[in-house]
């Protein structure tokens, strides 16, 4: 029996992926074997010695402390792409709210007062501080080509927008899933210089914190449009309220509200929506509860941020798993303790990343516990465990 050990609300069409008569899922639970979480600050949490594995039913990791769970050999699981198409959706609603300028003329029609005859009359004349522009035939420059990315650049141009892309990290994935019709930029200056809105869609990490900065501003067309609805870092929010003041941009859409941008001017603050519809929050659950049995039932590993990849078919008898620091003659180590309980090895597939590897070996028959201890006090050894 496997224990879920849940944090936040978790989606119950995720949570019924778990069966009842091989898991026990709940809010309170001792001994885990693995943690299933939303928002949930993982921070300062006493990782429990049963623990095997962490899921993040969304996108983002920066609530689990990634480098702690590596040190112990425990992967983390997150939902890339779950959330795609709700994210996309706020961003194209977010596209019609700075174009249109629809917050200030919702704002000033609220404020009309009087009868229909002087509603009217106010209409007629407080609109024209509210024309806009139309979305088709702008050029939309969409910095990080991921999931979300490529949705985005695909609808932006279902609405006759031109749109240039720019991530040096794109997939093979991606790319197949991106509309031929989108222009490739060389750089993220080239990217943003061109454009009449940038919108934003990379993770938060060292290289892309204050990837938009006074400089990256500056380069951009005046009163172009910045959309934020990937990580509240990755913007310099000063560099960003001064081009508002200055005029070099005229909108600022984000999914980040904080007191500088509150009540700004050109600021449209939401209260972090993007994942917010049901249908992401089904769709992040089932993946994560998908990704996890698989890992503890058959120890592979899919949408791990520290560990991996590693897919391999269950083969008959019985399954080994390994997580180590990436140092040469690990296999090897593995290899001769296994040897010497005479142990037969159907198959095994060895990956790293980074400073860390992960193997699965198939076996014809069951793996003693004195060789299991042995496998674990090899240096360098993280986990393992018999499945």
């Amino acid at each position: 029996m496997f224990k879920i050990l849940t944090y936040n609300n978790i989606s119950s069409v995720g949570l019924d992926c778990f069966p009842r008569d091989r898991y026990e899922v709940a809010s309170e639970i001792q001994h885990p074997d693995a943690v299933m979480l939303r928002s949930f600050d993982m921070f300062g949490v006493e990782i429990p010695g049963t623990l095997k594995a962490v899921g993040r039913a969304g996108a983002g990791v920066n609530n689990i402390p990634v480098a702690e769970y590596t040190q112990r050999g425990i992967p983390v699981f997150n939902a890339p792409g779950a959330n795609a198409n709700a994210v996309k959706e706020l961003v194209i609603a977010g596209m019609l709210l700075a174009a249109r300028k629809i917050c200030p003329a919702w704002h000033y029609a609220q404020t009309l007062e009087g009868d229909d005859a002087v509603i009217n009359a106010q209409v007629e004349k407080g609109k024209k501080q509210f024309a806009g522009f139309e979305l088709a035939g702008k050029t939309l420059a969409v910095l990080g080509l991921g999931a979300i990315g490529v949705k985005v650049a695909n609808a932006a141009m279902d609405l006759g927008m031109e749109v240039v892309g720019f991530d040096p990290q794109l997939t093979v994935e991606s790319a197949w899933q991106l509309s031929s019709r989108a222009k490739r930029a060389g750089s993220i200056d080239d990217l943003i210089g061109k454009a009449d809105i940038v919108t934003l869609h990379v993770p938060l990490n060292d290289h892309t914190r204050h990837v938009i900065n006074a400089a990256r501003l500056d380069f951009m067309k005046k009163g172009a449009v910045l959309l934020n609805f990937s990580r509240e870092k990755v913007v310099d929010e000063e560099a960003v309220l001064a081009a508002l003041d200055s005029g070099q941009i005229s909108t600022y859409v984000c999914d980040f509200p904080s007191s500088k941008l509150i009540g700004r001017t050109g600021v449209i603050a939401l209260p972090h929506l993007g994942a917010s519809t049901a249908e992401a929050e089904d769709n992040c659950a089932i993946m994560v509860a998908d990704q996890l049995r698989d890992y503890l039932e058959n120890g592979n590993i899919r949408n791990s941020v520290n560990l991996p990849e590693v897919v391999v078919p269950r083969a008959e008898g019985v399954r080994l798993s390994i997580v180590n620091q990436n140092v040469p003659n690990m296999v090897g180590q593995v290899s001769s303790a296994l040897a010497e309980a005479n142990l037969n090895i159907i198959d095994l597939v060895n990956k790293s990343r980074g400073d860390v590897a992960y193997t699965l070996v198939d076996l014809n028959s069951p793996v003693p516990e004195e060789t299991l201890n042995r496998i674990r006090g090899i240096e360098g050894v993280l986990l393992a465990r018999v499945i």
